[in-house]
C-alpha cells in the first residue's frame, strides 16, 4: 500500500488508519510559534459514516487506500438486499442497505451507479448530481391555490418524499438533487 506524507493530503483522499478506511473531509496545516508544525484533519469513516478529528505531525507518513470505481447496474431488490450486476463480468452482487446508505432513495431498476471498491469490498456509491424519478403519489393541486413558491409533499417511486410545486401531478417525472434530496425541476 502506498504511503504519503500528511503534507500532501487533499480533500476526498481515502486513507487506511488502524485497519479502517477514512475519507479526508477537511485538513488544515498549522505552524504554531513554538513547537513543530502539524496537520489537523476531519476524517469520515467510509464504512460507518462516523466523522472524527485527528491530528498528525507534519510530514508524518500515512497509508493511502486505493479506491477503484466500477460501474454496476442495479437489477432488483431482494428483501433487504439490493442486487447489482458488474457490467464487465456479468457477476451479480447483493448489497445490504447499510452499505448503500442514502443512495437507496435514488436507485431505480436499470440505473447504473458507480460503486467505490476497496479490493472486493464496496465502501460507497457515487451517484450523479441529479436523477429523474417518477412521482407515485401526491395530492392534486387545488384550482386557484397558486401561491408563488407554494410546495406540497410528493412520494417518488423509490419511497423518497420531496417537496414539489403545486402543479406537479402523480405519474410525472421530476429531477431531484442527490446531494440535498430537493426537487430541481420537471423532467
Amino acid at each position: 500500500m502506498p504511503t504519503i506524507s500528511t503534507n500532501d493530503l487533499k480533500n476526498g483522499m481515502t486513507l487506511e488508519i488502524d485497519g479502517a478506511l477514512f475519507g479526508v473531509v477537511d485538513f488544515q496545516h498549522v505552524k504554531p510559534g513554538k513547537g513543530g508544525a502539524f496537520v489537523r484533519t476531519t476524517l469520515k469513516n467510509a464504512r460507518t459514516g462516523a466523522v472524527v478529528e485527528k491530528t498528525f505531525r507534519a510530514d508524518e507518513k500515512v497509508e493511502r487506500a486505493m479506491i477503484d470505481k466500477k460501474e454496476m447496474q442495479f437489477l432488483y431488490r431482494d428483501g433487504e438486499d439490493y442486487v447489482f450486476m458488474d457490467a464487465e463480468t456479468y457477476d451479480q452482487l447483493p448489497m445490504p442497505t447499510s452499505v448503500l446508505g442514502s443512495a437507496v432513495d435514488y436507485l431505480v431498476e436499470g440505473s447504473a451507479p458507480v460503486m467505490l471498491m476497496y479490493g472486493t469490498e464496496v465502501v460507497g456509491v457515487d451517484l450523479p448530481a441529479a436523477v429523474e424519478l417518477t412521482v407515485s403519489e401526491t395530492e392534486p393541486g387545488v384550482q386557484g391555490d397558486r401561491v408563488s413558491g407554494a410546495r406540497k409533499p410528493a412520494t417518488l417511486e423509490t419511497g423518497l418524499v420531496v417537496q414539489v410545486p403545486l402543479f406537479i401531478e402523480s405519474g410525472e417525472r421530476v429531477k431531484v438533487d442527490t446531494r440535498s434530496g430537493e426537487y430541481l425541476s420537471k423532467a
